[in-house]
């Protein structure tokens, strides 16, 4: 299925976002610092990022004194294609 396509969003949002899911076993939970050890972005930009992600409903706080974030449902259903760009365009 075909993901919405949301202007403010970039490929690393898809990364983290997919990196978090971890496809095919448990999801995550990860502090901005464990994602940049594991993907190719800077850890700068992961945080701007998450951050951007966290505003939008796509992740949350697993554990807020800890830095740890998690996907929520919302973010699962946009890597599943399953929600329309509006639902993303304001975040």
């Amino acid at each position: 299925m075909r993901r919405p396509r949301v202007e403010w969003m970039t490929h690393a949002d898809d990364t983290i976002l997919e990196f978090l899911l971890n496809d095919g076993n448990k999801p995550l939970n990860a502090s901005p610092t464990f994602v940049e050890a594991n993907i190719d972005y800077k850890i700068s930009h992961i945080r701007s990022r998450m951050r951007k992600l966290h505003e939008a409903g796509l992740v949350e706080y697993y554990d807020e004194n800890r830095g740890l974030y998690q996907i929520t449902d919302l973010g699962r259903a946009y890597l599943a294609g399953e929600i329309d760009a509006d639902e993303l365009e304001d975040a």
